[in-house]
């Protein structure tokens, strides 16, 4: 493995993969190479063994079946999922070739211009994250927005990780029910950390009056309330991104204002007003 790793440079990603004999299971990836890759998942496999995977990439490529093999496996350790690090087998030189032709795609795809504007989405459900992502790409293509780069993350401790690196993220779209670091701990710790105050954080929730008061203390710029229409998301982003450049309009009905008064973190042209009567729900 350390001659392939050496010959074979990886980049670092995060890619869903469904396991062919697991349906509905939805696990993550990184450092895809031309042999081989490391899932990060707690399910239990041991060295030698054999599985079927199915490599997803959104919006980009179409779906890649390969079989690999366990090579190792990693325990979680803290907020850091395990996983396990696999290779495609030497007697499956074709399943090799298609591992190497995605490792080109996205060797290609990383050269691009970067975005510049970031969007971190953080869902636990990976099939309602990938609809999320969609429709955030297909309002930047509508709007002819080609800056706009979507990050998937699937929990909070997860999107914490990611706030902290470079490059900076500058909008957060999160869940609130997740596992590991709910999404009212992960906003908690982002109003915490001074270089992180101000992002915009929008709160996409299913919870009452309670819950709506505990994020906005802690500054949430807008709410969104399950179940949510997807022009809905992509307006509350499209509003967002005009606040960015300084032109600022009223949010969209669905996306409901911060109640706490006054909220320096909300992106607005003036003190928020009061939430409005509850309409409708919009259904999804």
């Amino acid at each position: 493995m350390s001659r392939e790793r050496r010959a074979c440079p990886r980049f670092p990603l995060v890619l869903t993969v469904k396991y062919l004999d697991a349906d509905s299971v939805l696990d993550y990836t990184e450092n895809l190479s031309a042999s081989g890759l490391f899932v990060r998942t707690e399910r239990q496999f041991s060295p030698g063994e054999r599985t079927s995977l199915i490599l997803s990439f959104p919006q980009l490529l179409e779906p890649v079946e390969v079989t690999v093999e366990v090579v190792r496996a990693q325990p979680s350790q803290g907020d850091q999922p395990g996983g396990v690090a696999v290779r495609v087998p030497d007697d499956l030189p074709d399943h090799r070739a298609r591992l190497a032709e995605v490792t080109r795609f996205v060797a290609n795809t990383s050269r691009g211009p970067a975005p510049s504007c970031r969007i971190l989405l953080c869902e636990d459900n990976g099939l309602v994250a990938n609809m999320y992502a969609a429709a955030l790409r297909r309002m930047a293509e509508t709007d002819k927005f080609d800056g706009l780069g979507v990050e998937v993350v699937n929990d909070g401790a997860a999107a914490w990780d990611r706030v902290l690196r470079k490059p900076p993220i500058d909008v957060l779209i999160t869940d609130v029910f997740m596992p590991a670091t709910s999404g009212i701990e992960l906003v908690e710790r982002i109003r915490s950390e001074p270089s992180l105050a101000q992002m915009p954080v929008v709160v996409i929730t299913s919870g009452g009056e309670r819950e709506r008061d505990e994020l906005a203390a802690l500054g949430v710029t807008l709410f969104l309330h399950k179940p949510i229409k997807y022009l809905d998301l992509a307006d509350t982003v499209r509003f967002l991104l005009k606040a960015r450049l300084g032109l600022v309009t009223t949010p969209p009905r669905a996306a409901v204002m911060s109640p706490v008064e006054p909220n320096p973190k909300a992106l607005v042209d003036s003190a928020p007003s009061p939430a409005p009567p509850a309409g409708p729900k919009p259904t999804a």
